[in-house]
């Protein structure tokens, strides 16, 4: 049961904003966020108001089908009534623990994917390469920017590593959770004998970080400039574009040379490089994930999955929620992506509310 104390303070901020907001008085700096406050709680105020009435509408309806010498059709209504009651209070109950859970400021930020080959050889890096183009499809159906930031690409076709950026509306919020080892099993074009092989790769997602968010001094930074790798052949780069960021107290470092220009090199590396320290500090401060963004997205290794892709079943399966879909094309199609995310949020908010009660 919540506190009636907190629906009461609730319902009183409701009205001190609404009076504030309508007076015309309010800081122009403050406008904003008050206005977004007073409209997350008008989303949640009536439930609030139903809430904080329950107990008196409930002994009023008791106090009527107590009564010995009351009609037995009004009881009758009244018990009906009181059922009613009880099952919209739970269910406002429910909405209102929600609401008040503790907010993650990042769920609205946009997003820095960092997707990696992980065991299983050329093969593993086929399956990254799968992935991507699954995020590929999920942004574009969605409406969502991506922007690829660096991309190493392996003798089979697939790729090492792949970053990029997703910008949109609330990206970390939808994409949080793909953070971890997926693993295939799959026969391989190469393979011969029709077996199965299990690959690997691994999935980075970080909130992505603007200068008003994590302050880093340029004295604890530096910064490294060299010259660009290539195929060779008119598109090697003859010039010291290639920029390798090192921030000096964390160990942490980025090289970025997927750019012509080092400038612009330079900026795509402090964007990632920004991403992994507000990650960083956000881990530290929150005590909700290990100690740094490796540990949560593990070493590569097979046996530390959070999601199995079968393609000879054509499944894909979840296993922090143990959710199977039978539906992997269309998964990787990005078409019954919004299904496993639905699951893994009311999962995670699930978990949250048993630790709030």
């Amino acid at each position: 049961m919540i506190p009636l104390k907190t629906i009461e303070d609730l319902i009183s901020k409701h009205s001190i904003l609404e009076k504030e907001l309508s007076s015309g008085e309010v800081d122009k700096k403050l406008f904003a966020e008050k206005s977004k406050e007073y409209s997350d709680l008008n989303d949640v105020i009536d439930d609030a108001r139903k809430y904080f009435s329950y107990e008196g509408e409930k002994g009023d309806l008791e106090k009527i089908i107590g009564d010995s010498s009351g009609d037995n059709e009004f009881k009758e209504m009244a018990e009906v009534e009181l059922k009613d009651l009880k099952l919209e209070n739970e269910s406002i109950e429910k909405k209102l623990k929600l609401f008040l859970l503790p907010k993650d400021e990042a769920d609205k930020k946009n997003a820095i994917i960092e997707i990696r080959a992980g065991t299983g050889g050329l093969e593993a890096s086929l399956f990254a390469a799968d992935l991507f183009k699954m995020y590929e499809k999920v942004s574009h159906q969605k409406k969502w920017e991506l922007e690829l930031i660096s991309m190493s690409q392996s003798e089979a076709g697939g790729l090492k590593e792949v970053i990029a950026s997703i910008r949109g509306k609330n990206i970390y919020s939808t994409l949080k959770y793909e953070s971890g080892v997926h693993r295939v099993q799959r026969v391989p074009d190469t393979e011969t004998q029709g077996r199965v092989h299990t690959s690997a790769a691994t999935v980075a997602v970080l909130p992505e970080a603007e200068e008003v968010d994590i302050k880093i001094n340029d004295s604890d930074l530096r910064i490294d400039v060299f010259r660009a790798g290539g195929p060779g052949g008119q598109s090697v780069n003859t010039t010291d574009s290639a920029v390798r960021i090192t921030h000096i107290p964390t160990g942490l470092s980025v090289s970025q040379q997927d750019q012509k220009s080092q400038h612009k090199n330079k900026a795509k590396g402090m964007l990632i490089l920004r991403s992994r320290l507000y990650e960083l500090e956000r881990s530290r401060i929150e005590g909700e994930r290990s100690e740094d963004r490796k540990s949560k997205i593990g070493t590569g290794d097979r046996s530390e999955r959070i999601r199995t892709y079968n393609f000879p079943q054509g499944r894909v399966t979840d296993h922090r929620i143990n959710l199977t879909l039978h539906k992997l094309e269309a998964f990787l199609e990005g078409e019954a992506f919004d299904e496993m995310v639905e699951s893994l949020t009311l999962q995670a908010q699930e978990e949250k509310l048993s630790n709030l009660n």
